[in-house]
């Protein structure tokens, strides 16, 4: 029979005891009852919320914005082979360091962010993400991952298409104007750069506004200077950047600039800095040009890019006196290239080009990316400044004659342990002394290739394979055997084991190719 008093009797001796105990527990720690008592904090907001109104608005603005577009912002991860100095190449006091089997040619891991434009995997970054890459990787903020397939790439723009496929329907970004956007609106700079195994630094969220249109920095063209393969068509390059005083930093190269309603307007691209870092200036490409970049290189794999036939300058005040402009605006040709749209339609040195279609033209980026806007073939009709007057004249634009052939590419085949990035042994005497294993039997890990599939996932140099895939392992030829039955994209499992006796399970998706 239930006895209410007996309960409640319970009831307070449980919380005696529990009174008690937490009176000693208190105690262990140093605490009394005769401690200072802690001050009360207070915290009553000391602004009313009317009164500022404006700025919780925004900051939910922010926040609505950053929540809607993340889902489709990407870390990728970039394999370069890059060439290492053999040990011929080093002085004789360092060729310690390298030892007889040292490879020429190393991969090396960078990255950048990207976002999604497709529901099918068409994803938008920069060219210095993902160019040469001979392996892309792109993450997802739930830690999944895909291999990418590159393409195609505009080193003049610094645009570059990348895709992956799945079953699955992916989260995109809506596209702004860039032509619409005005100096001193609010932006968010967003990106994944990751950093290191942990991923540090997925997603980071900047604000700031807009600072400047039209910005051209020579960044691009200094880039194709530098390069034999680019450097006879650097002029070529289009730079029309935005620029805005959001944070961005290394790592968020590729990422999306996007506007207060979260439509993308840029792709964060460049940085003026003395470190590196970022000190007060980033720059995004305008959107509208990625876009019809963008669109070439899925349609073509390459851009088909306008021109006009004309070599350009800016115009200076001197130039806008001595030919009678209305203001120290347009874009003086210099030259005019034979056998070009230009030199047929009848433009001269000295002309003044003021606007194309109408659209008044400022600067000289200013132009190259109006006629990057249109492909070969496109009639157009320019206002030309010409003896002191307005005189249009109207062409068909050629082709430039950028070289778009595709490199040559030998192809090797790898044995599957190569595939993953590691290389095996059979475990000798003198591996056995150098790892610190008791006994020499079974198959060692002799290397881990930088930046593989087996780095990623932690293989180390010196564990010896135990079984693969459930599979004992013995011989080097297990190795293969196993390795080599097993398809691109699937999952391998090693058990591993180490010196002391101890192992472990590590699973390495198996590249393709």
């Amino acid at each position: 029979m239930h006895d209410p008093l007996r309960a409640k009797a319970k009831v307070v001796l449980y919380s005696a005891a529990t009174f008690v105990g937490a009176i000693g527990l208190a105690a262990g720690f140093g605490w009394s009852q005769s401690s200072t008592v802690l001050p009360t904090i207070d915290e009553a907001p000391r602004v009313s919320a009317d009164a500022v109104r404006p700025a919780l608005d925004l900051s939910e603005a922010f926040v609505n914005v950053a929540d809607v577009v993340t889902p489709a912002v990407v870390r990728i991860e970039a394999t370069r082979i890059v060439s290492a100095p053999s040990a011929d190449d080093v002085p004789e006091p360092l060729q310690r360091f390298f030892g007889p089997g040292t490879p020429e040619s190393q991969p090396r891991l960078a990255g950048g962010s990207g976002f999604i434009v497709s529901s099918d995997g068409y994803i938008l970054t920069n060219d210095h993400v993902v160019a040469e890459a001979s392996e892309v990787r792109v993450y997802f903020p739930d830690r999944r991952y895909f291999d990418a397939r590159v393409i195609g790439t505009d080193p003049f723009t610094d645009v570059a298409v990348i895709k992956i496929d799945a079953a699955e329907a992916f989260e995109t970004m809506s596209f702004g104007d860039s032509e619409g956007v005005e100096v001193g609106e609010w932006v968010l700079a967003i990106g994944n750069p990751g950093f290191g195994a942990g991923n540090q630094l997925d997603y980071t969220v900047t604000a700031g506004i807009v600072s400047a249109r039209g910005r051209g920095l020579q960044l691009i063209q200094n880039e194709l200077l530098n390069d034999p393969r680019t450097a006879e068509n650097a002029g070529y390059a289009i730079e029309d950047f935005i620029q805005t005083d959001a944070v961005i930093n290394p790592g968020n190269s590729g990422g999306p600039l996007v506007d207060i309603e979260g439509r993308v307007v840029g792709i964060n691209s460049a940085i003026a800095s003395a470190t590196g870092y970022y000190q007060g200036y980033g720059f995004a490409i305008p959107i509208n040009l990625a876009r019809r970049i963008m669109e070439d290189l899925i349609e073509f794999g390459h851009v088909k890019r306008a021109r006009l036939g004309v070599r350009i300058d800016d115009v200076a005040p001197e130039d806008a006196e001595a030919f009678g402009l209305p203001a120290v605006s347009g874009v003086l040709i210099q030259g005019v290239d034979p056998g070009t749209p230009g030199e047929e339609a009848g433009l001269q040195q000295g002309d003044v080009i003021v606007a194309i279609d109408d659209e008044p033209v400022g600067y000289v980026a200013q132009l190259q990316g109006r006629v990057a806007m249109r492909r070969p073939g496109d009639r157009v009709d320019l206002t030309v400044y010409r003896d002191g007057g307005p005189v249009d004249v109207t062409l068909r634009l050629g082709e430039a004659p950028i070289n778009e052939a595709e490199p040559t590419v030998v192809a090797t085949e790898a044995m599957a342990e190569e595939r993953l990035g590691i290389m095996v042994e059979a475990l000798t005497p003198e591996l056995a002394d150098r790892f610190g294993y008791a006994d020499a039997q079974g198959v060692v890990i002799s290397e881990v290739q930088r930046a593989s599939a087996a780095a990623r996932r932690q293989l180390l140099t010196g564990e010896k394979i135990v079984a693969i895939n459930g599979d004992d392992v013995t011989t080097t030829d297990d190795v293969r055997r196993i390795l080599g039955a097993v398809e691109p994209g699937s999952i391998v499992q090693f058990v591993v084991g180490r010196p002391d006796d101890s192992s472990r399970v590590v699973n390495v998706r198996m590249p393709g190719g």
